[in-house]
Formats: C-alpha cells, sequence, structure tokens
C-alpha cells in the first residue's frame, strides 16, 4: 500500500545516496536546513510502498507576494521511469499537502532529461510547464575521476590558454570558511549584481549556508597581489562540487581570475575524493540573447558534459489564483531576460 508521510532529514539523505547518488545537494537534508535558517517551512516527505522507501521531496513552502506555493528543487526524487502507478499517487499526494498548506502550486524540476518521453509523461500528469526556471535547468558537469592532465586536455583551447596565462600572471587562488568571508562576498555579489543586472541571493541565503554547510561551504578569491579579481561560493558536498554562486570586480573582467579560481576548486575537489564539478547555471542551447550567454562561454570552455532538465513543472491547486502567478511570472522572465 502506497502512503506519504513526513521523515526525519537523515532518512531522505540515507535513500538518495543509496537510490539516487547522481542527485545534487538541492534534494539534501542540509539545503532544506539552509532554507529553515532562512526562516522557511520545510516538509522532508517520503513516499513508502508498504515499509520500503521508494520516493522522497525536500519541499520548501515559501511566501510570496504572487501567492503562497511549495517548491520542490532537483524532486521529487523518484524512479521517473519506473511505473506510472507511484508516480501518481506522489503528485496527487503533493496537490493535497499544498492545499492543506493553503498554497497557490506546486512547482517541481526533478533531475530528469529533457526528453520527449518526460514531457508527455508530465503532460499526461497534469502538470504545466512553469512561466519561471526552478533554479539551473542547464548545467555543465565536468568528470572529476579524470587525471589534472585529461581535464586540461578537455578544455577548449581558449580556456587552457587563460588558466595557463593566470598562472603566469601570478594570480592567486586562495579559499576561507570564515563567516566573514560570506558577507563580504555578499557585498561584491551586491555590486557585480547592480553591473550586470541580475537579482542577487539575499545575504540571508549566503549566510545560512555558512551556517548549515560549516567547513563544506568555502568562498574562493583570486587575486593579483592585492587587487580582487573573482570570488565564487563553492559547495564541496561529496559526491558533487558545486559552483553555487559567484561575484566579480571590474578588473576581473580583464584578468583570468575567474578561469584560476574555476581550475583551483577542480584540483581541490579532486583531492578531497569528490567525483564531479556542477558549474551550475548556463543559457539554454541557442539562446545568444539569455542573461546567461556569456557565462555559459566560460563554462562550456572547461569541457564536460552539457545537461539539459526537464524545465520546471507546476502541480496547480488554485486555477485562478494561478492565472495570475502565471502572467507576473512571464513578465518578470522577460524583464530580466531568462
Amino acid at each position: 500500500m502506497l502512503s506519504v508521510k513526513d521523515v526525519a532529514p537523515a532518512e531522505l539523505d540515507k535513500f538518495i545516496a543509496k537510490k539516487h547518488p547522481e542527485l545534487n545537494f538541492l534534494q539534501g537534508a542540509d539545503w532544506g536546513k539552509v532554507h529553515e535558517a532562512d526562516g522557511f517551512k520545510v516538509r522532508y516527505l517520503g513516499l513508502y510502498d508498504g515499509s520500503e522507501l521508494i520516493g522522497s521531496a525536500m519541499a520548501v513552502i515559501k511566501n510570496a507576494k504572487r501567492g503562497r506555493y511549495i517548491e520542490i528543487p532537483a524532486g521529487p526524487v523518484l524512479d521517473w521511469d519506473g511505473q506510472s502507478k507511484p508516480i501518481k499517487y506522489f503528485i496527487d499526494e503533493l496537490k493535497r499537502i499544498a492545499s492543506e498548506e493553503k498554497c497557490v502550486f506546486v512547482r517541481i524540476r526533478p533531475n530528469i532529461n529533457d526528453s520527449e518521453k518526460h514531457k508527455k509523461l508530465f503532460e499526461k500528469l497534469g502538470l504545466k510547464v512553469a512561466p519561471f526556471h526552478l533554479h539551473a535547468d542547464n548545467t555543465v558537469m565536468l568528470d572529476l575521476t579524470k587525471s589534472e592532465d585529461e581535464l586540461m586536455a578537455g578544455m577548449r583551447r581558449q580556456t587552457r590558454y587563460e588558466v595557463r596565462r593566470a598562472s603566469k600572471l601570478g594570480i592567486t587562488v586562495d579559499y576561507t570558511t570564515d563567516e566573514k568571508a560570506f558577507n563580504d562576498f555578499y557585498d561584491l555579489q551586491l555590486k557585480t549584481a547592480e553591473r550586470q543586472g541580475f537579482v542577487p541571493s539575499p545575504r540571508s541565503l549566503i549566510l545560512a549556508q555558512h551556517e548549515v554547510y560549516g567547513d563544506k561551504a568555502r568562498i574562493y578569491t583570486a587575486k593579483l597581489g592585492d587587487q580582487i579579481l573573482a570570488k565564487g561560493l563553492i559547495l564541496m558536498t561529496a559526491p558533487e562540487a558545486i559552483y553555487h554562486e559567484a561575484a566579480s570586480t571590474p578588473e576581473g573582467r580583464k584578468l583570468p581570475g575567474a578561469y584560476a579560481l574555476t581550475w583551483q576548486v577542480m584540483q581541490d575537489a579532486k583531492k578531497l575524493g569528490i567525483k564531479r564539478y556542477n558549474l551550475f547555471g548556463i543559457a539554454p542551447p541557442n539562446s545568444p540573447h539569455h542573461r546567461f550567454a556569456g557565462v555559459t562561454t566560460f563554462k562550456t570552455g572547461f569541457g564536460g558534459e552539457q545537461i539539459a532538465y526537464l524545465p520546471a513543472h507546476d502541480i496547480v491547486v488554485k486555477p485562478m489564483r494561478y492565472k495570475l502567478v502565471a502572467t507576473i511570472e512571464k513578465a518578470r522572465k522577460k524583464k530580466r531576460h531568462l
């Protein structure tokens, strides 16, 4: 008999580690704790077949002016290519829970490939393509089980040149896990956002990552002498490292600080035994005017596999209110060139 229950966060981590090691931090218990530290309600849900845990969802309940909703990044965690009955049951239960939580919709974006098969499955389930994305649905993944020579050889020629040029120029890269560094990172990211026209994460979310992840959350800084060129908030959450947040200075646009930083993270992650490096967020294919187009050229230059996940979909709970949400989000997406 199928059932959905609230479970201990650690149970979800055990389930994912055993059954879905391909997943990243977005469905981990720690990412839920980050949201709790940032003031959100989080529910850790398990899908059971009798006594066996067969699916899970770390669900963040968010209040927004456009309407209260549930966000399930990189989830729910299910065998999406398996039997349809557990999938439909879990979707129906998420809708019921959302109704209990007085939410307008549930936004999901499982880590499954953007295929016709999955599109048809979601359409059959009655889900709607979300008017706005949920985290990085296009990314670049680097295989860190390769040797450093193999990783270097896999880079685009210009990227390899910039990594080597950074070394010749004397650009240095180090990291710290001190709380002050997270505040300093936020301050620089705020200036970067003003210069480049994007909406940064709130300071509270940056500091919550320091609080929850501890030494696994690192602020990397690339410098030339005393001049800061680039910073990165890196999560070393085995089996995957994530280039989660970035910031730069005007000088950093002229010098290869970001290249040096990324190469250093790759080397450090390898030493920790981490198997892959998620560069976390590029533009969709054939989108030259997308806001991520510039960073896409940078990230794809390191080689690796470009991955397109199925875009976010919504489970609609309150149809009339949802129409207003969709209108607002479509306008926001257009304004931000996403």
